[in-house]
């Protein structure tokens, strides 16, 4: 495949549409900052590890633009605490992001990362 054909092969993006959330598959251009992780941690507020789930993480998300991490993947290393979690991303070279779930997260729970510019209310 051509360079040039490579660059328009990337500019079609499967999305999924996830209760009003859009999640892409791939960046659909290479000026367009993709997620990088930098650590991910289930349960520091019960004595987990900083990092302990990073490359979990990592595997789900990294190179996505908006990555919903289920954290019912790690859940079951819970041993009875009701855990924390966090997770601390990159956009680029210059953006650094962090988002976290309270105590008790856990089945059923997603954290939402992503690299997309808010254009909504506020912003």
């Amino acid at each position: 495949m051509k360079p040039s054909a490579i660059g328009r092969a990337f500019a079609c993006v499967a999305v999924v549409g996830l209760g009003g959330l859009v999640i892409s598959s791939a960046a659909s251009a290479a000026n367009e900052a993709t997620i990088a992780i930098v650590s991910g941690t289930y349960g520091s507020n019960c004595g987990a590890p900083h990092g302990n789930v990073t490359r979990d993480l990592a595997a789900h998300c990294d190179g996505l633009r908006t990555c919903s991490y289920p954290v019912s993947m790690v859940a079951a290393q819970s041993g009875g605490c009701r855990n924390d979690y966090l997770a601390e991303w990159r956009c680029g070279g210059h953006e650094f992001h962090n988002a976290a779930l309270a105590p008790g997260a856990g089945q059923g729970d997603r954290l939402i990362l992503s690299c997309v510019p808010s254009s909504g209310p506020g912003h």
